[in-house]
């Protein structure tokens, strides 16, 4: 059946190119999530802590506008972080409702450990440099013009 689909999507570029976007990112996450299971994290949690560990501190408002997410699905994902001893929340000041948010030791940790991306480095090695580079600037084109599309 999948082939039938796969068949028929063939046959008209833009809705291949996009079908194999679709399932390159598929199989990719899939990598990352089995290369992660031993610490515990998924891989939009391991995204999370890297930004953490880059920014050192940030608020929901901040990770929000760096991950395109909301702040109701990055507050639950943060709380799930803190939970687990991955991060700890403070308040900016006292009685203050500005909240930010660190990585813990144990965060620190599972970011250093986490953070090498060998299933990334093995997938990506089968383009050169140049063809990664040439990858990359037809995804920020395609990235861009989606931004600036409006139905």
């Amino acid at each position: 059946m999948k082939r039938k689909i796969e068949e028929e999507i063939s046959r008209n570029s833009y809705f291949y190119s996009r079908y194999l976007m679709g399932e390159a990112r598929h199989v990719m996450l899939q990598a990352r999530k089995k290369e992660l299971a031993q610490y515990r994290v998924t891989p939009q949690q391991s995204y999370i802590i890297f930004i953490i560990y880059t920014l050192k501190k940030t608020t929901l408002n901040e990770l929000a506008q760096v991950t395109n997410r909301g702040i109701n699905t990055l507050s639950s994902e943060m709380t799930t972080l803190e939970r687990d001893g991955l991060v700890k929340k403070t308040r900016e000041k006292p009685k203050s409702t500005l909240l930010s948010f660190e990585l813990t030791e144990k965060g620190t940790a599972v970011y250093k450990s986490s953070n090498k991306g060998k299933a990334t480095t093995k997938i990506m090695s089968v383009l050169t440099e140049e063809e990664r580079q040439q990858l990359i600037t037809m995804l920020l084109k395609i990235i861009d013009k989606a931004k600036k599309y409006k139905v």
